[in-house]
């Protein structure tokens, strides 16, 4: 990595006549002087090279390599030393890491291989560690669901090491480590994908670069809500109906517990589109509001109604859709395991890019709802 032609670029300029000015040309002449004028020149890059190699004299190329090394790889304040950079003594943090070569954060986005579902999100960030200069030895990651009405500090959330929970086998089966299949054949990808979060929830993801001397980067953000919860619109339609049915006539009050328990026992998203429904078919007898506090009382009418709160204002528009369908699709993936065992009970920075991986392609099945104004095929 340390041959001429991949480190420091500069620029090699050769200079040659291309032609005097003509005679009749006043702008090339000087008023008041016999002196021929400047031959004009065009400076042409011929080809690239490191600016050292400028240099003719050898011990002064080198002065000048070192130097122009130094300040590349290692912000001017170290020096290369093969691959990494050997920090000056001024060069150490207020923890007494050496700080003289840069840990760049890395950059966690959606992975575009796999479009988040209802449960299902999958993040992905490219290595930072540069040829030469700070070790990469782990990634944590931080994830935890942010209630927009209370202070979001009060939910730490879940923080995990890529090697040590999620490369080495010993994390959460709802959290695997991998990479996305059929994208990028870059070794440098790392993804991540969460399979078990909450529908309609708004979560938060961090991710933090550690190098071999325990130094963290700054921390990288995703913010995203996931899809709305699934609903099965021809159960719902089945519900509405049976309502009704309890709702029709005088209602006694064994048909006003099983009306009471129906309803309560569905998801705040299908009793939504239980009520779309409902509304569609029935609201000439009076709304599914109106209905269930007549039959229900207040109470109970009040306990079930307030569960539609739990639904977002983005879901609630698209649960009012005249159709939902469901289709289920199957996406390959990449789990991948760390070939490589650390030893328990002491602290090791070794470096990731070094590890030796498993992977074995699997299959995600990610349910989804589909909304429209009319059926799709």
């Amino acid at each position: 990595m340390l041959s001429d032609d991949q480190l420091i670029m500069g620029v090699e300029i050769h200079c040659e006549e291309k032609g005097r000015c003509p005679a009749s040309c006043h702008l090339c002449r000087r008023a008041g002087k016999e002196q021929v004028s400047p031959i004009p020149v065009l400076l042409e890059i011929n080809r690239i090279t490191p600016l050292y190699n400028l240099i003719q004299d050898n011990s002064t190329r080198e002065v000048f390599k070192n130097a122009f090394m130094s300040l590349y790889w290692c912000t001017g304040k170290g020096e290369v030393i093969d691959d990494w950079c050997r920090c000056d003594l001024t060069a150490f943090d207020e923890n007494g890491l050496p700080n003289c070569s840069p840990l760049p954060p890395p950059v966690f986005r959606l992975s575009p291989n796999m479009e988040p579902s209802s449960n299902v999100v999958a993040l992905e960030w490219l290595d930072v560690q540069a040829a030469i200069g700070t070790k990469v030895s782990d990634y944590i990651l931080h994830h935890k669901k942010v209630d927009e009405y209370t202070d979001t500090e009060l939910y730490t959330g879940e923080s995990l090491s890529l090697t040590d929970d999620l490369l080495s086998g010993l994390g959460t089966a709802c959290i695997s480590a991998g990479r996305s299949h059929g994208g990028s054949t870059d070794k440098n990808l790392y993804s991540v994908i969460f399979k078990c979060l909450e529908a309609d929830s708004l979560y938060k993801f961090t991710l933090i670069a550690v190098d071999t001397h325990g130094r963290h980067s700054a921390q990288s953000l995703v913010t995203l809500r996931t899809a709305c919860s699934l609903v099965d619109d021809g159960k719902a339609e089945e519900i509405a109906d049976r309502i009704y049915t309890l709702y029709n006539g005088y209602t006694s009050g064994k048909e006003q517990q099983i009306a009471y328990n129906t309803l309560m026992e569905v998801s705040a998203s299908m009793l939504l589109r239980v009520q779309h429904h409902y509304n569609a078919l029935y609201e000439k007898f009076g709304d599914f509001v109106w209905r269930s506090e007549d039959e229900l009382g207040p109470r109970k009418a009040h306990l079930v109604l307030r569960r539609l709160e739990k639904v977002s204002s983005h879901c609630s528009g698209l649960l009012r859709s005249a159709h939902i369908q469901r289709r289920i699709d199957n996406i390959p993936y990449l789990i991948c395991h760390s070939e490589d065992l650390r030893t328990s009970g002491f602290v090791l920075y070794s470096i990731l890019k070094d590890s030796k991986f498993t992977c074995e392609e699997k299959m995600v099945s990610m349910p989804r709802n589909t909304y429209g104004d009319s059926k799709g095929r």
